[in-house]
């Protein structure tokens, strides 16, 4: 017995060393496979593009050799289907995030932007400036998107501090501030939007992406950039704060400004993606389990990986959401939704069975 001991010794860094490579090689192999979802879902739809247009249309506007491309061709690439997918990495990528952090620092398995009411905050705040007008012209879109999504989680917040304070209750809370923000919303849209915004807008409200332009890549792509970075830097007291506040405190860990800190950053990237995309739910539920099972509980290995799932995730869920009932689109959120939920009650169930 006594000679097994630093053969158990051994093996522990070397499953540890183990692991880190696969983060890595899953980020590295993860983000090739969206590099490809995203040059497959371009060519699907009604117009016959093929990869190899894709590449053309690609060379062309990039300034790179020179490649002869029709201008139908250019229009749907470049103009129509390129932003859209891009967006669409941006929307998973960056819920999924918010999905990751939201979990850790609540310590709940639930926890994510939709189920939260994060995203019908936004939703209100969103529509409050454009169907009403209020204050867009200091606020704008996104920033009407952004003082929702703190609103709404101001209020779950506090629910939950007047109740028994447990991550239960938070999920409780989050409920009911979807339920009210949904209710704000319906009630702006149709008292005061006309018939033809009451049909955009409510579309828009159960995630839609079309109509992507260069100018919404450009948003998403910093703001989950921006977002993703500050959340790895942070991994290490994410990792803390899985074990609790006193844990992330003896370890000298700030736990209330991290926590504040972390949670505005997640607000931020939910009302800059509901601004554009809509309230897409369940990514961020559906995305960090999946890339637990794979790569474990370290989020220097989590967030990686789950940046680049997210993002496959949501490409090929609006790839799917637009070809499969053609030429009607089918909002996006409905697509994630119809996978988010059975999930949702599946970890409900689980959670159930644990007590």
């Amino acid at each position: 017995m006594v000679g097994r001991e630093p053969e158990r010794a051994l093996s522990a860094p070397a499953a540890v060393r183990s692991r880190v490579p696969l983060g890595l090689l899953l980020t590295l192999g993860g983000t090739v496979a969206l590099i490809l979802s995203v040059g497959v879902a371009i060519t699907l739809g009604p117009a016959d593009v093929s990869l190899v247009n894709v590449r053309d249309v690609l060379l062309n506007n990039l300034g790179l050799p020179d490649v002869p491309v029709r201008a139908a061709k250019n229009a749907i690439v470049w103009e129509e289907r390129l932003p859209r997918a891009l967006v669409a990495a941006c929307a998973g990528a960056g819920l999924s995030v918010c999905g990751v952090v939201m979990q850790s620092l609540l310590r709940n398995p639930l926890a994510e932007p939709f189920v939260l009411g994060v995203s019908s905050g936004a939703s209100t705040g969103a529509v409050v400036i454009g169907v009403l007008g209020l204050g867009g012209g200091i606020l704008g879109l996104s920033g009407g998107a952004f003082v929702g999504a703190l609103l709404a989680f101001g209020l779950v917040l506090v629910l939950a501090r007047f109740t028994s304070g447990g991550t239960s209750s938070v999920v409780l809370a989050g409920v009911a501030s979807t339920q009210f923000f949904s209710a704000v919303t319906s009630l702006v849209v149709f008292a005061m939007a006309d018939s033809d915004e009451t049909r955009g807008v409510m579309f828009w409200l159960l995630g839609s992406l079309e109509g992507m332009r260069w100018d919404d890549v450009a948003l998403c792509a910093s703001v989950v950039t921006t977002g993703t970075l500050v959340c790895l830097l942070s991994a290490r007291s994410l990792d803390a704060f899985a074990f609790g506040d006193d844990v992330a405190s003896s370890l000298g860990i700030s736990v209330a400004r991290t926590r504040v800190g972390l949670l505005v950053v997640t607000a931020l990237l939910t009302a800059a993606l509901v601004s554009v995309v809509g309230a897409v739910g369940f990514v961020g539920l559906v995305v960090p389990h999946a890339v637990r099972l794979l790569v474990g509980q370290r989020h220097a290995r989590v967030l990686p990986v789950a940046v680049v799932a997210g993002a496959i995730f949501m490409v090929w869920v609006d790839a799917a959401s637009r070809t499969l009932f053609a030429p009607t689109p089918l909002p996006v959120g409905v697509g994630t939704a119809l996978i988010g939920v059975p999930v949702f009650v599946a970890l409900l169930l689980r959670r159930r069975g644990r007590a």
